[in-house]
């Protein structure tokens, strides 16, 4: 296990919504589908809704802020957040409880920090997506909205996209 998958055992299971599977790719296509934003655009969201990426600043603070489509012409916000922290090749935190202005925001459907984490595999690339909420009753309500189909969804994209 490398030191950045160790960080995991403070999964809060009251708070926390988990994705984790081998992708047998490497990590550093992995890496690149996350950072770049034409490939982030491709599996990022289920199909067949669209996605544009509007910032992804890869540094701490920087904004990740993209929108969706349903028809490919009018587009809705989908995320607006800042990155909290960047660790080249093998972990990526962001937060949507504040946006891509560093204002306090309150997202709807939930407040959530994601942090996601590619560590080595001897099949590929071991990937886990770690979704933090700030209470019990909004990790509930995001695991009823759909998150292991939704999260569950667009890993099978992005591996996919990669494999």
């Amino acid at each position: 296990m490398t030191a950045h998958l160790a960080r995991t055992r403070h999964i809060d299971p009251d708070l926390d919504l988990t994705i984790h599977r081998v992708i047998r790719a490497p990590k550093k296509a992995i890496w690149s589908a996350w950072t770049d934003p034409e490939k982030l655009a491709k599996w990022w969201i289920p199909e067949p809704l669209t996605l544009r990426v509007e910032a992804l600043e890869l540094r701490p603070g920087g904004a990740l802020t993209t929108v969706m489509s349903e028809d490919g012409e009018s587009f809705v916000p989908h995320v607006d957040a800042v990155f909290l922290v960047i660790e080249d090749s093998s972990r990526l935190v962001f937060t949507n409880a504040v946006n891509s202005s560093w204002h306090p925001a309150f997202p709807d459907p939930v407040s959530m920090t994601t942090e996601i984490i590619v560590g080595d595999h001897a099949d590929g690339t071991d990937y886990q997506a770690i979704v933090r909420h700030g209470s019990p009753e909004q990790r509930a309500r995001h695991e009823e909205l759909g998150f292991f189909d939704g999260w569950g969804t667009v890993t099978e994209q992005l591996a996919l996209s990669v494999e």
